[in-house]
């Protein structure tokens, strides 16, 4: 499964247009990681533990959209973007969308 933020890949011709993917997760803080975060808040400088919750979020919002896209016989998402709101105080959701195409050729893989 190919996966680009542009909206057409000059090396490809899309040969069929599927439609909006898409993927979500909700992750909600842990408790102990919230309060070293607090101490960190502090102090100033990265939250590790928060930038590592994002990014297995991410990772699973997109796994969630490359598996709707492949159940309509996309070998390509195309215009991939990522979004993230509060759901609830301690939890997050993470998006991720984009249009499933099937490209002409062999893509390969860039996942």
């Amino acid at each position: 499964m190919l996966i680009s933020n542009m909206e057409i890949l000059p090396q490809y011709k899309i040969v069929k247009h599927l439609g909006l993917v898409q993927g979500s997760t909700v992750r909600a803080k842990h408790v102990g990681k919230d309060i070293l975060a607090g101490l960190k808040n502090i102090l100033g400088g990265e939250l590790v533990a928060y930038t590592e919750l994002l990014g297995e979020a991410r990772d699973e919002a997109k796994a969630r959209m490359i598996a709707q896209a492949e159940s309509m016989g996309a070998n390509a998402i195309l215009n991939v973007r990522f979004s993230t709101s509060s759901v609830t105080q301690g939890a997050a959701e993470l998006f991720a969308y984009g249009t499933a195409v099937v490209l002409e050729g062999d893509v390969g893989s860039n996942v």
